[in-house]
C-alpha cells in the first residue's frame, strides 16, 4: 500500500508540477478512499524524507524546484557556520552562514534553496531537514550564568541548554543526554540528561561514551533472550543425514589470537592429475536464525558486530556467535560449503555448494601457521604433524590464486596497521605494527575466492542477490591527485575516465620501498569509493573482480546472511515470477542501502575507540619528542603520524610562529607567506607531545624546530 500511495501522489504531482496540496487535498484528487488519509499523510512525510517533495507553510507540499533546490549533508564547524555536502559529488560545497545554521546541527540532512539576486552572491536557505543526524549527545555538564549546559564532546556542536530532570549534577562530569527540542531561528535547541556517566578522564567513561554517542547497544532485547534460550541447538542425525558429511575431513579454522568467533574453516587437497580442491565451510547461520523472528530482526537492526581493542558488540547473542554457530575445535557443527576446483596455475575451474555438516580439527591462529610454514619451528611441526601437509598445499593454492589476482589487477594497498596491546585493566601499554604473514594470505585468497564463487553461482542462475560492489575512482578525484604525484615523479595515464585497476597498480608497485610509498599508498587509497552492498553487480574495482558478493561472515554481518538465504534458495532449484523478482529486488535494495550505512558508521564507531586508546597511550608520553611524517593537511593545520606507534596528532598552524602560513589544497602544501617555508604530504618532521584531550581522543603536536 505504501509504495502504491507514494506511486498515486506523485502521479498527481507529475500532473500539476506547480501546484501545491495538502493531505486532504491529495486524498481527493489522487484517487484514493474514503479512509485512506492516514496513507496519504505517511506517503508524503516519506517523499519529504527522500527529498521528492518539500512540505510548506501550513501543511502544504510540493514538488522541488531542481533549479534552485539542493539537498546534502551538513557539516558544522566549531566558529557557528558551516557548509552543505551535497549528494552530488561533482557540485561544489555550499556555504551556510550562522543564521542558517541555528536551526540544523552538524550531521543533519536537509534541503537547502539557492537564493543568487543576492548582491553578495548567491545564499543558501534551508527549506526542510529531512533527516536529524544528531538525537543523542554526549560531553560536560557546565554552568553559565547560573544555567546548565550541556558542553558537548564534538567540538562542531554548540553548548546547549539542559532542561531540569531531578537529577544532581556536577560540573565537569560527563553525561548523556538526548535533544528534546531541535533549534529554531528564534529558539535555541534543548537536552534532557539522559545519564551521568562520571569523570572524563576515567578510561572506561570515556569507552562508555563512545558506545553511548554511536548508539550502540551491548544487550539484547528480552524477547530475543527469550527466542534464543527457547531454541533446539542439539544436531539431530536427521539433520545430519540431509547434509554432505565432512567431520573426517582434517578442516581447520585460522585466525587471530584474540578471535571472538570463529565463521570459515578451510582445507584443501592436491588432485590426482594436479591441480587443487578447495573445501570453505561456512557457519551456517540461515538454519539458527529465521526471517520474521525478534532474533532476526534484531540482528538486521545491528547490521554488524561492532569490534573494539577490548571489547565486542556482537550482531547475535553469544550463545550463537560464540557457541553454536561458531566453528570451535572438536565441536559438530552445521555449515555452508563452497567446493571449488582450481587447476596447477590457480585458475577456478568449477565450484558447487552444499550444506555440510564438520568437526573443525584445530583452532589454529595465523602466528601458529606462520611458524609452521615460515619459521620450519620443530615444536610446532610436531604439535601439528598431520596437518603440516595440508598448510603447505594451503600456500601453494594461495600463492597462485594471489598471482592471478595481482595479474588483473588487484590494488593491495601496503599500509602498516595498528594493533593496541593492552595491559590487564584494559589500557594501551603498546601500540606496535599488527603483523601479516602468510597465514594472513592463505585466509584472504580463500575468502575471496569463496565469495566470487558464490557471485558467479547466483548471478548464472539469475538469481537476486547482494553483491559487494567498488566502484572505481572518480576522473575528478584522479586529476586533482596528479600535481601532487607530478612533484614526487609519478604519474597516472592520460585517460583517466574508465581507469582500469591494473594501472593503479602499477603506480602502487613503483613506489614499493621508497620513501613516499606510505604516502602515495595514503592519498590514493583517499581517492577510492567505499564498497557497498546492492542488488546491481557492477563489479569490485579495489579486487579487480567482475563479480563479487560477501558469503563467509554471517556471524558479524547480515549482508552474508542474506546471500546464505539467496543461496540455498538457487540450491533449492527455486524459480521466481516476475513479481516475486520484483519485490525481492526492492527489499534487496533497501537491505543494501541499511546494511552499508550501518557497516560505516560502525566503522567510524572502531576508528574513534581506536583513537581513544591511542590518546589515553600517549597520555604517559606527554612532553617527549618522536619522528614522524606529514599526512594530512587542513586550512588549520597538519598531521602527523609518528613513525614508532602509528599515532596521528595535529601540529596547528597557529602554533608555527616563525611565518604566515596558508593552505593551499591543489598543491597539497602549507607554505609560509614571507620565507616560503613548506610543509607536504610526506615530510619527514619531529613533533613534541604537547596537549591531549582524551576524552576527545584530541593529540596536539608541538613542531621541534630542525637545527
Amino acid at each position: 500500500m505504501a509504495d502504491n500511495a507514494q506511486d498515486k501522489v506523485l502521479g498527481l504531482f507529475n500532473k500539476q508540477p506547480r501546484a501545491r496540496f495538502t493531505p486532504a487535498e491529495l486524498q481527493r484528487r489522487a484517487g484514493f478512499e474514503r479512509g485512506d488519509l492516514q496513507a496519504v499523510i505517511d506517503a508524503v512525510r516519506q517523499l519529504c524524507r527522500d527529498g521528492r517533495l518539500i512540505r510548506l507553510k501550513k501543511n502544504h507540499y510540493a514538488l522541488p524546484d531542481r533549479q534552485n533546490l539542493l539537498r546534502g549533508r551538513v557539516h558544522a564547524h566549531p566558529d557557528g557556520y558551516g557548509f552543505l555536502i551535497l549528494e552530488d559529488k561533482s557540485a561544489e560545497d555550499v556555504y551556510l552562514n550562522r543564521r542558517e545554521m541555528r536551526r540544523v546541527m552538524h550531521g543533519d540532512i536537509v534541503m537547502v534553496r539557492i537564493d543568487r539576486k543576492q548582491r553578495g552572491g548567491p545564499e543558501a536557505h534551508i527549506v526542510q531537514v529531512i533527516e536529524r543526524g544528531q538525537k543523542r549527545l554526549l560531553g560536560t555538564y557546565e554552568e553559565i550564568d547560573g544555567h546548565a549546559f550541556l558542553i558537548p564532546m564534538d567540538a562542531r556542536i554548540g553548548a546547549m541548554p539542559l532542561k531540569s530532570s531531578g537529577t544532581k549534577l556536577t560540573e565537569g562530569k560527563v553525561i548523556a543526554a538526548e535533544i528534546s527540542r531541535f533549534g529554531s531561528a528564534m529558539m535555541p535547541p534543548e537536552a534532557t540528561v539522559v545519564q551521568v556517566m562520571g569523570d572524563p578522564n576515567d578510561p572506561e567513561v570515556q569507552a562508555q561514551s563512545i558506545i553511548f554517542r554511536f548508539g550502540l547497544t551491548p544487550a539484547f532485547p528480552p524477547e530475543v533472550h527469550r527466542e534464543v534460550n527457547n531454541a533446539a541447538y542439539a544436531i539431530s542425525a536427521e539433520e545430519i543425514a540431509r547434509r554432505e558429511d565432512l567431520r573426517t575431513l582434517p578442516i581447520v579454522t585460522i585466525d587471530g589470537e584474540n578471535a571472538r568467533d570463529f565463521d570459515d574453516a578451510v582445507y584443501v587437497r592436491r588432485k590426482d592429475r594436479g591441480g587443487y580442491e578447495l573445501f570453505v565451510s561456512i557457519a551456517d547461520v540461515a538454519h539458527y536464525v529465521r526471517p520474521e523472528t525478534a532474533l532476526d530482526q534484531e540482528a538486521y537492526a545491528r547490521a554488524t558486530s561492532v569490534y573494539f581493542p577490548d571489547r565486542a558488540i556482537p550482531m547475535l547473542p553469544e550463545a550463537l556467535s560464540n557457541g553454536i554457530c561458531s566453528l570451535n575445535p572438536n565441536e559438530e557443527r552445521l555449515t555452508k560449503t563452497a567446493w571449488i576446483e582450481f587447476n596447477a596455475k590457480g585458475e577456478a575451474l568449477r565450484s558447487r555448494f552444499f550444506d555440510s555438516v564438520i568437526n573443525s580439527h584445530a583452532r589454529m591462529t595465523y602466528t601458529k601457521v606462520r611458524q609452521i610454514l615460515v619459521d620450519k619451528d620443530p615444536e610446532r611441526l610436531a604439535e601439528y604433524r598431520e596437518l603440516v601437509d595440508g598448510f603447505k598445499l594451503m600456500e601453494e593454492l594461495a600463492l597462485a590464486i594471489y598471482a592471478n589476482r595481482k595479474a588483473r589487477g588487484n590494488l593491495d594497498f601496503d599500509l602498516p596497521e595498528a594493533e593496541i596491546v593492552l595491559d590487564l585493566q584494559g589500557l594501551p601499554e603498546d601500540i606496535i605494527r599488527a603483523e601479516r604473514n602468510i597465514a594472513h594470505r592463505i585466509i584472504e585468497e580463500f575468502m575471496i575466492a569463496a565469495n566470487e564463487a558464490v557471485a558467479r553461482e547466483l548471478a548464472a542462475k539469475e538469481f537476486p542477490t547482494l553483491y559487494r560492489v567498488h566502484a572505481g575512482p572518480d576522473e575528478d578525484a584522479l586529476e586533482a591527485l596528479e600535481p601532487f604525484l607530478l612533484s614526487l615523479g609519478y604519474r597516472l595515464p592520460q585517460d583517466k575516465e574508465n581507469l582500469p585497476p591494473l594501472e593503479i597498480q602499477k603506480l602502487l608497485e613503483s613506489a614499493r620501498g621508497k620513501p613516499e610509498e606510505r604516502v602515495i599508498n595514503r592519498v590514493l587509497l583517499r581517492s577510492m569509493k567505499q564498497a557497498v552492498y546492492q542488488p546491481e553487480n557492477i563489479g569490485h574495482f579495489g579486487l579487480a573482480s567482475t563479480c563479487y558478493t560477501h558469503f563467509t561472515s554471517p556471524i558479524r554481518r547480515y549482508p552474508d546472511l542474506i546471500v546464505h538465504r539467496m543461496l540455498s534458495r538457487v540450491m533449492a532449484g527455486e524459480k521466481l515470477k516476475p513479481n516475486e523478482r520484483a519485490d525481492l529486488l526492492r527489499t534487496l535494495t533497501e537491505s543494501g542501502k541499511y546494511t552499508s550505512e550501518r557497516e560505516r558508521h560502525a566503522m567510524d564507531a572502531e576508528r574513534e575507540m581506536v583513537s581513544l586508546k591511542k590518546a589515553q597511550f600517549m597520555m604517559t608520553k606527554m612532553g617527549e619528542e618522536f619522528p614522524g611524517f606529514v599526512n594530512t593537511l587542513a586550512t588549520f593545520g597538519f598531521f602527523v603520524e609518528l613513525e614508532n606507534y602509528f599515532v596521528e596528532g595535529l601540529v596547528k598552524v597557529s602554533t608555527l610562529t616563525d611565518d604566515d602560513y596558508d593552505y593551499y589544497e591543489k598543491e597539497y602544501l602549507i607554505k609560509g607567506r614571507r620565507f616560503g617555508k613548506r610543509f607536504r604530504l610526506g615530510d619527514n618532521v619531529r613533533v613534541r607531545v604537547a596537549k591531549i584531550n582524551a576524552f576527545r581522543s584530541e593529540i596536539d603536536f608541538a613542531l621541534v624546530p630542525s637545527t
